[in-house]
Order: C-alpha cells, then structure tokens, then sequence
C-alpha cells in the first residue's frame, strides 16, 4: 500500500515538472521553423500557396560588388528560422515542406512563440532598426571571408556605426585599418 502511494506522489511530482503545452486542435499559434540554408523565403511562398501564414524577419544591408556598384539587399534576420502561425493538424503539411527540418521545442512537444514577440518583429519601429547582433567582439582574431583582400587575418580593433568594423592587419610589421562589413568577416575559433 505505501510503494503504490510513493508510486503515485513521484508520478504527480515528475508531471508536475513537465512543460504543459496542451494546445487545442483550432488555436493558431506562432512556431519557429527551423529550414535548410538559404531556403526561408522559398519556404515562405510555399507556405503562402497551402494557405499557412508565416514570416520571415529581414534588414537591410548594402553590398558593395566587384565592381564598385552599391546594392542594398534585405537578409533574415534569423538565418535558417521561418516563423509559421499554425495548429497542431497544421504540423505535417509545414514539416513537409521542402526544405523544412523541424519545429523547434523540446523532447515533450514544440514551444510556440507569444504573440506580441511576433507583433514587435512585424512593427514599423522594429524594421527602422533592427539588425543581428554578430559573435564579432573587439580583439578577436578574424578573418575577411570575401572581396579583393579575401584570406587575410586581423584583429577587430573599433566597431563603427551599424555593421561597420574597423580592423588591423598586419603586414611586414606594419598595420593598417581597413573598414569592412560584418558580413565580410568571420571570427577566427581557436
């Protein structure tokens, strides 16, 4: 009698524990889609065409090509992430998605995103001045993975205005700030 009454208490005390995330087969709830690379806006007009609402966050950056010629191009914010506003029956046609790997939770279920957090990343006040916040710390070792000095390694000495970086390279003893994007370095793990 008091091992099936322990028996009960430890079953009580480890539910007690567990996330609750029983959500109802008609509530649309906001997911995070995690997605091969590259492949979140192809993701998003598909979703789009089966009638599933989903969004991908973006900012602006300005590229500058071999050629001189500036370009501005918009970017996930969230590399490989689609957010989709679903239910659970939802869930098969999103993760059948090419493309689509998984909805991200944990080993008990998936873990929706409030509302509101969705709301502040479609609001007008977000997109004037969101952007990534990048690994890229001052006096790290990096790398420029792109353009005419592609290869050479530095040290990240000045971060400037938006994703402007300041960086030294020495060469024969000497060094030399050059001014780059971030997305034109990576950090160099030792």
């Amino acid at each position: 009698m008091l091992t099936s009454s322990l028996g009960q208490i430890e079953s009580v005390a480890l539910a007690a524990t567990l996330p609750v995330c029983h959500v109802s087969e008609a509530v649309h709830q906001w997911f995070a889609l995690y997605t091969m690379p590259q492949s979140e806006q192809n993701i998003r007009r598909l979703l789009d065409l089966r009638g599933i609402e989903s969004f991908v966050p973006t900012f602006e950056v300005q590229r500058v090509w071999r050629n001189r010629q500036r370009v501005k191009t918009m970017r996930p914010l969230f590399p490989s992430y689609v957010f989709v506003h679903i239910t659970n029956r939802q869930r098969g046609t999103v993760l059948s998605s090419p493309g689509a790997l998984r909805i991200i939770g944990n080993s008990h279920a998936s873990l929706p995103i409030p509302d509101r957090e969705i709301e502040f990343l479609r609001s007008e006040t977000s997109k004037r001045k969101i952007e990534p916040y990048l690994d890229l710390i001052i006096g790290n070792r990096v790398r420029i993975r792109s353009g005419p000095m592609e290869g050479l390694e530095g040290v990240l000495v000045e971060k400037r205005n938006s994703l402007r970086f300041v960086l030294t390279v020495a060469m024969i003893n000497q060094h030399a700030a050059i001014e780059m994007n971030a997305d034109e370095l990576e950090m160099i793990r030792n």
